[in-house]
């Protein structure tokens, strides 16, 4: 997400403002945007920053709007055309409610107890914390005759990127990615200015670091991780023993990945129930017969009665139940009448589809 909304605030900073590099910019925030969601809010980043730094005369304003104008128009050419890649193939409707519709609801989800109140009650943080990020926005309009303009951009970037790392109010640390062009301009500032701003810098900065501490983001800790990996690429510690280090889950995944891969085709589709199934999936390098790949996805958007109607409609070669999974009774039928138990790995049930 991040290499495309940097390529495009990239351009829009360094490169001559024609038809070309704008489409261009644009192009990359729409991919970007495709890929996260949230990445929407580095689109008018580099368009506030052109409102307040050029002068205000008619001829200025005119030059920013066509500017915007297409920007926008390529920011919309990578959504069109998946737009229509998905329509061509009969899936428009769905991928439209995956894509967009769900993520409306993706912003309260964090707080389920608000889902019965009202519009204004159940959004009034997410109003709160736009009315923060514009009145920073606002201010920094107005003294921008005595900022810089590093300061002015990494102002306005940091307000839009807290507001969208705030968005959901998930404490994912990965979401902090997207703050961190802004905070490096500015801890820039802070490090080689002998300026007002080496001071005034420590504002935006304080925002930067009471966002995780007040929403409690998660922390994982990563020099076992590193260590580890030392060890093995050093020939200390066996393949199997570096495995278990991350979880008693990851060794018995790969154990699984290797039978997909010796006893199937790539064309054939596999389905596995399990909290670690989009790990086995990558490992082996086969897909679902149908579009979940998460069985949160399954408890979220669909049920385990409607996933048996499509597996027993397209039937995958392979079945894997593993034993941590949630109890999944409605697929016992399907397994009776056309699977054959073929092997266990750690408990981990492999059905075979009888032919």
């Amino acid at each position: 997400m991040m290499v495309f909304s940097l390529g495009g605030i990239y351009i829009l900073l360094s490169k001559k403002l024609n038809i070309r590099n704008l489409l261009s910019a644009g192009l990359l925030f729409g991919i970007s945007s495709l890929t996260k969601v949230p990445a929407i809010f580095d689109l008018p980043v580099v368009i506030l920053f052109w409102i307040i730094t050029t002068g205000f005369n008619k001829d200025n304003l005119i030059k920013i709007i066509k500017n915007s104008f297409y920007v926008a128009i390529g920011f919309l050419i990578p959504i069109v055309l998946s737009l229509a890649w998905y329509g061509a193939s009969g899936h428009s409707g769905d991928y439209i409610k995956a894509a967009f519709m769900q993520n409306v609801g993706y912003v309260s989800s964090w707080r389920p107890s608000d889902v019965q109140k009202s519009f204004l009650v159940r959004n009034a943080p997410l109003l709160i914390r736009f009315l923060i990020a514009s009145f920073g926005i606002i201010i920094t309009f107005v003294f921008r005759k005595k900022l810089s303009k590093p300061f002015i951009l990494a102002s306005v970037w940091l307000m839009l990127s807290l507001f969208a790392v705030t968005l959901s109010e998930r404490p994912y640390p990965h979401y902090l990615l997207q703050s961190v062009g802004p905070i490096v301009i500015l801890l820039g500032i802070l490090l080689t200015q002998k300026t007002v701003e080496q001071s005034l810098v420590v504002i935006p900065l304080l925002f930067a670091f009471f966002i995780p501490v007040y929403y409690k983001f998660w922390y994982y800790p990563t020099s076992l991780y590193y260590l580890r990996f030392i060890k093995y690429a050093a020939g200390v510690s066996s393949k199997e023993k570096y495995l278990s280090g991350f979880n008693k889950y990851t060794q018995r995944d790969y154990q699984i990945a290797d039978f997909l891969i010796s006893s199937s085709y790539k064309k054939d589709k596999v389905f596995v129930w399990g909290p670690d199934s989009p790990t086995v999936y990558a490992l082996a390098r086969r897909i679902p017969p149908i579009k979940y790949v998460a069985d949160y996805h399954v408890f979220d958007y669909s049920s385990k009665g409607e996933v048996v109607k499509m597996l027993s409609a397209n039937k995958p070669r392979f079945i894997i139940i593993t034993p941590e999974a949630k109890p999944f009774l409605e697929i016992t039928s399907l397994l009776r009448q056309n699977y054959l138990l073929v092997n266990r790995i750690d408990d981990a049930e492999i059905w075979s589809l009888i032919h």
